[in-house]
């Protein structure tokens, strides 16, 4: 059994990610300024209030607990909530806080979430990639201070790891826009829509290139990632999306029509193709996603939509 520390497991991901380990029998801490909710009932979770803006409350969190592992989630988490200045220096903070404090007491395993929106879309002044589909290896181009925080956040976990070398193992990913095991049933989603309406409305998934992932999905990468980050390279970041884009037409249809110029960029997106790649994750970790749109909605208003799917 691990001990792993959760940093931010209130949130809609951290509460998949805490649910998972404590399901999976590890010892669980969860550290966030919130509650967890009563259901689903996290049993063996220990629960503590701390201010990760406070380095010395985070040194003092992680001296107690010792855990084994430590993934950092807790951030503010939507683009233009707050401004951009308390965004940016409230994210780099807490992850260099966490990470920090994780080094100093020898945890072995550390990770940090990050964000594909470091890749710069959605800049109103114009964007297009170098290719589709988006991986690791295209550049990071961020546009807002949300975007800026999560890149430094990647280096920030990588300035720590060329400083320890590889007695510590490091890494971060980025996680495609959460949904969460709720929103399938038709509770709003980070952007105040439905999945459902995400879906009949292709306007309302487009500023996100249609990519998503279930929160469930997430945590079993993260599963995956910590039991096998010690025989694989050290600090490196990971896509982490589902299987196929959140769009009943094609990508190569889609795109188009609401990213100019893409035409050519996105000719190769047929069928459920998303725009952003697994593949490093599937090759370097072996893991896949196991949920679909297409198999986990159950709001009512997607009956349309999943036969309009299926002709």
């Amino acid at each position: 059994m691990t001990k792993v520390l959760i940093t931010g497991g209130s949130g809609r991901l951290g509460r998949s990610v805490v649910a998972g380990f404590a399901a999976a029998g590890h010892s669980v801490v969860s550290l966030d300024k919130d509650s967890l909710p009563a259901e689903p009932v996290f049993d063996g979770v220990f629960q503590e209030p701390v201010d990760l803006l406070d380095a010395a409350a985070v040194a003092s969190a992680m001296r107690r607990h010792a855990p084994d592992a430590v993934i950092h989630l807790a951030a503010i988490a939507v683009p233009f909530s707050a401004p951009e200045d308390v965004i940016l220096k409230t994210n780099i903070m807490l992850a260099f806080n966490v990470i920090n404090a994780a080094t100093e007491q020898g945890v072995g395993r550390i990770v940090t979430a990050s964000s594909p929106t470091v890749l710069g879309y959605g800049n109103p002044a114009g964007w297009l990639p170098e290719t589709f589909p988006l991986d690791e290896r295209t550049v990071p181009k961020p546009w807002n201070a949300y975007a800026l925080s999560k890149l430094v956040a990647e280096q920030v976990m990588r300035m720590f790891a060329t400083a320890r070398g590889d007695a510590i193992r490091y890494a971060a990913f980025r996680p495609c826009y959460v949904i969460s095991p709720e929103e399938w049933e038709g509770a709003p989603t980070q952007q105040g829509h439905t999945v459902a309406e995400r879906l009949v409305d292709p306007a309302l998934s487009a500023p996100a290139l249609f990519n998503y992932v279930d929160a469930r999905d997430v945590a079993d990468f993260l599963a995956v990632l910590l039991e096998k980050m010690d025989g694989i390279e050290n600090a490196q970041t990971f896509f982490v999306g589902a299987a196929d884009a959140l769009a009943v037409e094609s990508l190569n249809t889609l795109m188009p029509e609401f990213l100019p110029r893409s035409e050519g960029l996105a000719a190769a997106l047929t069928g459920t193709s998303p725009a952003f790649s697994i593949g490093k994750a599937r090759q370097v970790l072996g893991w896949t996603p196991k949920r679909s749109w297409r198999t986990e909605l159950t709001d009512t208003r997607s009956a349309g939509i999943l036969a309009a799917d299926a002709l």
